[in-house]
C-alpha cells in the first residue's frame, strides 16, 4: 500500500471509524498516536472527575472492548495490519497510565510524556506483543503494556516527590 493519503473504503461517520480514529484524532496530520493520546486527556480528566478512578477504569474497559471491535472492522475494511489512523489504543493506554494519578495538570502532562515514550520506544515485551499477537490484539495490547510501564514510572516519580 502506498505511503500517501490512504482512502477509507467506508464513510468517516461510520461508527467503527469514529471509535477507531477517536472521533477523527487519528486523521490529523503527523504523529496520529500523539494526537490520539492528547485528545484522550479531556475524556480521562472528565471520567475521573465525574466517576472516580473506578469509573475511569470501567470507561477504559468499555473503550478497550469498543476499540477491539472498531479496530477489527477498520483492519478488515482497509487491509492494513496496524493502521496509524487507529488511535483508540492510545486512548486506552493513556487512560490506564493515569488511572491512579490524581487529577493534576503536571501529573497528566508527565503521564502523557511517559506514555508516549514507552509507546514509541516499545521496550520488551511491548514490541514482541505487538508483533506476535493477532492484528487486533497487537494493536490494543501493546498500548496497554506501554501504559503499565508509564504508570509504574509515574507512580515511582510521584512517590519519590512525596
Amino acid at each position: 500500500m502506498s505511503r500517501g493519503k490512504v482512502r477509507s473504503p467506508f464513510p468517516s461517520f461510520h461508527p467503527a471509524v469514529l471509535v477507531a480514529t477517536w472521533f477523527g484524532a487519528g486523521l490529523l496530520p503527523r504523529a496520529p498516536g500523539t494526537w490520539g493520546s492528547l485528545v484522550a486527556l479531556p475524556f480521562i480528566w472528565y471520567a475521573r472527575a465525574t466517576f472516580g478512578s473506578s469509573g475511569l477504569a470501567l470507561a477504559l474497559a468499555v473503550t478497550f472492548a469498543a476499540g477491539c471491535w472498531a479496530s477489527a472492522v477498520f483492519v478488515a475494511r482497509t487491509g492494513e495490519r496496524d493502521p496509524p489512523r487507529v488511535v483508540v489504543d492510545e486512548v486506552v493506554g493513556q487512560g490506564l497510565t493515569l488511572v491512579i494519578a490524581p487529577a493534576d495538570p503536571f501529573l497528566y502532562l508527565l503521564g502523557f510524556l511517559l506514555f508516549r515514550l514507552f509507546d514509541i520506544v516499545k521496550p520488551w515485551p511491548i514490541g514482541w506483543v505487538e508483533r506476535k499477537a493477532g492484528t487486533v490484539l497487537g494493536i490494543m495490547l501493546d498500548d496497554v503494556l506501554a501504559a503499565v510501564y508509564a504508570g509504574a514510572a509515574l507512580f515511582a516519580i510521584t512517590a519519590s516527590l512525596a
